[in-house]
């Protein structure tokens, strides 16, 4: 029997300023939201217990560990969201997509109004998860929020158009895509839902390329994180596949390729955050300061869950996290051999 070839994880954060800080609220809005989730019946059983096993409301306490008990439960519901969508339309042709989204912008847009009798339940779904969070949640909040969610809805179709595995993009192509499909932006919307802040402050140059570093920092540690798993199974949208096959790298070498794309972004995260401008007052000043400490935590919380939630490791990921390696899983043997183990 071979000997499985072992990868080296790279510690992205090992620099990062920003520590792991957890809402106090997560046991309880945990299991209001999973109840809450569960009771939809969107998925089977078993999905749902898979789903429950990564832990959606942990990112959500993990990424925003200061909001009140309230917006706690909603942004753990927010990635229950995710995760259903996310999880289903992996299954999914782009017309399905497409009819999902829909529904879902909608009931995004009138979360008072009753849904359509004989609507798939996603739209009641949606619907039930908007109602409660625009109650607790600045109006600046809610519209960016829907704006970016549009976006990201329509990423996630045009992903499906691509999912043959010899569709495979140049880096800018694949980064433009990966962008949106994240789902990073709404979420950041939400990291303003205390405060209105001012447009003109939200778009200034350095937030807006505070924005842009942090997600592509959370599309590259998602796809290294991912890779393994979606190797084995034939998902090869992935970052480090693609570098694979069109740098003609091997997966450890790709791996540590991509680490050092992360790594320059980091740097330039820290490098703006460091020597933001003045905004005119110091309470402005410090609204800016506590949006871009809000961005710190979580790209430090979707470190933190990858490891700590079943998402890409199961049970190993604590061991992963303090290890650093993880055997390469073989590829389902009626899948074409793309990747170089060596």
């Amino acid at each position: 029997m071979s000997v499985p070839l072992r990868l080296r994880i790279p510690d992205l954060l090992a620099n990062w300023p920003w520590p792991r800080t957890i809402n106090p609220n997560y046991a309880a809005c945990r299991q209001e939201s999973q109840a809450w989730c569960s009771s939809f019946n969107i998925i089977p059983p078993r999905a749902q217990k898979v789903l429950n096993l990564c832990d959606p409301s942990l990112l959500g306490a993990l990424a925003y560990p200061t909001v009140n008990y309230e917006q706690c439960r909603v942004v753990c519901d927010l990635f229950h969201v995710y995760g259903i969508f996310d999880d289903s339309s992996d299954a999914m042709d782009p017309t399905a997509i497409q009819a999902w989204v829909d529904i879902i912008m909608d009931a995004l847009r009138n979360p008072y109004s009753l849904r359509p009798s004989g609507e798939p339940v996603i739209g009641e779904f949606i619907r039930s998860f908007w109602s409660n969070a625009v109650k607790v949640i600045s109006t600046s909040a809610q519209q960016r929020f829907i704006d970016e969610f549009d976006r990201y809805t329509k990423a996630v179709v045009e992903q499906a158009c691509t999912r043959d595995p010899l569709v495979l993009h140049d880096l800018e192509s694949y980064m433009a895509l990966r962008r949106g499909n994240v789902g990073a932006q709404p979420a950041f919307a939400l990291l303003c839902m205390e405060t209105d802040i001012a447009e003109d402050i939200y778009k200034n140059d350095a937030l807006l390329a505070l924005r842009r570093y942090a997600v592509d920092i959370l599309c590259i540690a998602n796809d290294l994180y991912s890779f393994n798993i979606e190797q084995a199974k034939g998902d090869d949208h992935n970052l480090v596949t693609l570098m694979v096959l069109h740098k003609s790298m091997n997966v450890q070498q790709a791996i540590d390729y991509v680490s050092t794309l992360h790594e320059r972004l980091v740097t330039q995260f820290l490098s703006i955050s460091q020597g933001l401008p003045s905004f005119g007052s110091p309470e402005v000043d410090d609204l800016v300061r506590s949006y871009v400490d809000a961005l710190g935590f979580w790209i430090r919380a979707n470190d933190c869950w990858s490891f700590e939630s079943w998402r890409y490791f199961k049970d190993d990921g604590p061991r992963i996290q303090k290890e650093r390696v993880v055997d390469l899983l073989p590829r389902r043997s009626e899948l074409p051999t793309i990747i170089s183990a060596v």
